[in-house]
């Protein structure tokens, strides 16, 4: 009986929109012959609702992976550089596409207002360059710098804004360990004179990220390598960034 309660919970979780019958044809197929009531009964001692009420309720996990290739994450990380008006906070814009990891490195402000919010906007959904322009869905954690012009902009095109609810910041997580990343290997491990000096190191961190680091969430691939790997033949070259803070192997064919 718990095989078939493990199987029956499963059926259901990953499929909402199967009823008792067809749940209890399933587990036919797997050799269990059981009555629909009894897959009633393992539903309501799980916790689960029958077919109507589950189906309309679609996880967030089972949203992310349906949806994977259109969805893009965005948010802001905080930057203290060192300027002729002494410390001042810049805020960088950036958006991550989930399928890919791939990053764009919008935008650094000391002053993400709306007008600031309307211009990324536009480059965004720049039919021919915009980083969004493939996009369905954009999630965003619930900032006040996200404006009703922003979210306008993009719903213009064809783009819905998803929402994070308040205190849940594993909904935006592909976006959050981005910014984890950047910040480890990067920002915290260097001290910025002017707004010039903050570019400089994202433009080749972002480089790095795309081009020479290994990411776990596609397959701990290179999302876009710029040289042959998985050579096992010719001499290994070290290529650095940043001073040598960040490095890449690769096999330079003899």
């Amino acid at each position: 009986m718990k095989s078939i309660t493990s199987h029956v919970v499963r059926m259901a979780k990953e499929n909402p929109s199967w009823g008792y019958d067809r749940l209890q044809g399933a587990l036919a197929n797997l050799g269990h012959t059981v009555a629909p009531n009894t897959v009633r009964n393992i539903l309501r001692r799980n916790g689960i609702d029958p077919a109507p009420e589950r189906g309309k309720r679609t996880s967030w996990r089972t949203f992310l992976k349906a949806h994977a290739s259109t969805i893009f994450a965005a948010d802001f990380f905080t930057t203290e550089v060192w300027t002729l008006r002494g410390l001042v906070t810049h805020h960088t814009f950036f958006v991550i596409r989930h399928a890919t990891r791939a990053v764009e490195i919008v935008a650094t402000t000391v002053n993400p207002n709306g007008v600031f919010m309307a211009e990324v906007a536009d480059i965004l959904t720049d039919p021919d360059s915009g980083f969004l322009r493939n996009a369905r869905f954009l999630i965003l954690d619930r900032d006040s710098k996200f404006t009703d012009r922003f979210i306008e902009i993009l719903k213009d095109v064809g783009v819905a804004v998803v929402r994070c609810p308040p205190k849940a910041p594993n909904c935006n997580a592909i976006a959050e360990r981005f910014v984890k990343s950047v910040k480890d290997e990067c920002l915290r491990r260097m001290i910025f004179f002017g707004t010039a000096s903050i570019d400089r190191a994202l433009s080749g961190y972002c480089s790095h990220h795309a081009q020479e680091r290994n990411h776990q969430g596609v397959g701990n691939q290179l999302i876009a390598a710029a040289q042959p790997v998985g050579h096992k033949h010719g001499r290994v070259v070290r290529r650095t960034r940043l001073g040598g803070m960040l490095s890449f192997y690769f096999r330079r064919a003899a």
